[in-house]
């Protein structure tokens, strides 16, 4: 998933034909010195973790260096396509969790079968290890996960006389009721492109994007009763509790929230620390006036949230596959997780759930129970040229605009159905 706060829109990666690379590593690790290569993503990885990968990398494969290649998120499919088919490939990459089933089912990537109960076996996230696997076996590991919480504005609530919903339908009564009463203000900010805060409405009233059939077709469910009911208080939302860009996305949505323009923000857990602070690390209006809660759901649990995060394999083309085995042997170790949990995200494990720790006790808490039910995109290494093709972002621009919903979920259900069944 895009840091940005969104999955990085796929530009065809799904029919990447990577010739050679299914067949394994194209080169073997030199008995002496060996430079490894490792790309991450972004800055989601704290200097802590990258120091201490390198260090103790280092330490226990002496002669051998590893380099970490810092690499963007625009542009990233595009390079990851040319780089893993090169004789020039990194050895260890970072990808979104919505771009590993491209990469998984392409031969891009090394198989981690015989290493899988090393980095964790059955601790790993599973929903980032089914992201991750193809046909059974898994090739992307889980790296971390960063489940969305809502971020609210406590003396606007206040003002607004609201409390913290106890229901998803509270959730939208409460966006309508504060738009109306702090005038020039977001209840909720909802973007129209914004797409991964509209899946929880979806799952939380029973639907679902697209379900795979035994015969091992897809199945696109948003026109489905279930699916229409959660859509319907989405366009509720968009329409009389938002003033965000009907066409926007959700790229830097902290900025109305920490201006005081949106009482309600749902983001990343991440994005704690872009809304209390601002680009040269001044607190901004709202560090003082900032509360969190998990989404709640239909029955008042937790909603089924988008997971957002990472995967990280192997390239099948590493020259050093064995010290990139090591390598990843280290992220996936508790040592080197624990230290993304103490920065706020989601570890790889399960079991280091409970490590997460962010500005406040309330806000790790609220980041666990948001992503003991955090959920992912259909797992069908064609997803990416639906989110590539904006289905999704169209559909929810035009229920933003006040469209036919019904109407708009067909249309986009024969869309969906005829890319990932082509």
């Amino acid at each position: 998933m895009k840091k940005s706060l969104g999955a990085v829109a796929l530009l065809g990666a799904s029919a990447i034909a990577l010739a050679g690379c299914a067949g394994g590593a194209s080169g073997s690790d030199s008995a002496g010195s060996a430079e490894l290569r490792v790309w991450l993503v972004g800055t989601d990885t704290p200097q802590e973790a990258r120091d201490y990968l390198t260090k103790t990398f280092e330490e226990e494969n002496p002669g051998s260096t590893l380099v970490i290649e810092e690499q963007q998120w625009t542009g990233l499919v595009d390079k990851l396509t040319t780089s893993l088919s090169s004789n020039d490939s990194p050895d260890i990459v970072e990808m979104g969790n919505t771009q590993a089933p491209a990469f998984t089912s392409s031969g891009a990537l090394l198989s981690l079968a015989d290493i899988e109960e090393d980095l964790g076996g059955s601790d790993l996230l599973p929903g980032f290890v089914e992201a991750g696997s193809w046909d059974g076996e898994l090739f992307a590991a889980p790296y971390y996960s960063g489940a969305r919480v809502v971020f609210y504005n406590t003396a606007q609530y206040a003002q607004a006389g609201v409390e913290v919903p106890t229901t998803l339908d509270e959730y939208v009564a409460n966006g309508v009721t504060l738009a109306g009463a702090l005038p020039g203000v977001s209840g909720v900010y909802f973007p129209g492109k914004d797409w991964y805060n509209g899946l929880p409405f979806i799952w939380e009233n029973g639907g679902e994007v697209a379900v795979q059939d035994d015969d091992g077709t897809w199945d696109a469910q948003l026109s489905s009763d279930a699916s229409l009911a959660g859509l319907a208080q989405v366009q509720e939302l968009m329409t009389d509790a938002s003033l965000a860009p009907k066409d926007g996305d959700e790229t830097e949505g902290w900025v109305p929230f920490r201006t005081e323009q949106s009482a309600t923000y749902s983001a990343p857990s991440w994005a704690y620390w872009s809304i209390v602070a601002d680009e040269d690390k001044q607190p901004t209006p709202v560090a003082e006036t900032t509360g969190y809660f998990a989404l709640p759901g239909a029955d008042g649990d937790a909603a089924q949230v988008f997971a957002g995060g990472s995967n990280v394999g192997i390239a099948a083309k590493s020259k050093n596959p064995d010290l990139a085995k090591s390598a990843l042997e280290i992220m996936l170790g508790d040592e080197y997780q624990t230290i993304l949990a103490q920065a706020g995200l989601v570890p790889a494990k399960t079991s280091l759930g409970d490590q997460v720790a962010a500005a406040t006790p309330e806000l790790a808490t609220v980041i666990a129970e948001a992503a003991a039910n955090a959920k992912l995109t259909p797992a069908s290494p064609n997803w990416a040229d639906v989110e590539a093709q904006g289905i999704m972002q169209d559909l929810f621009v035009n229920i933003a605009n006040g469209g036919d919903v019904a109407a708009l979920a067909a249309d986009a259900d024969a869309q969906i159905e005829s890319i990932l069944n082509g």
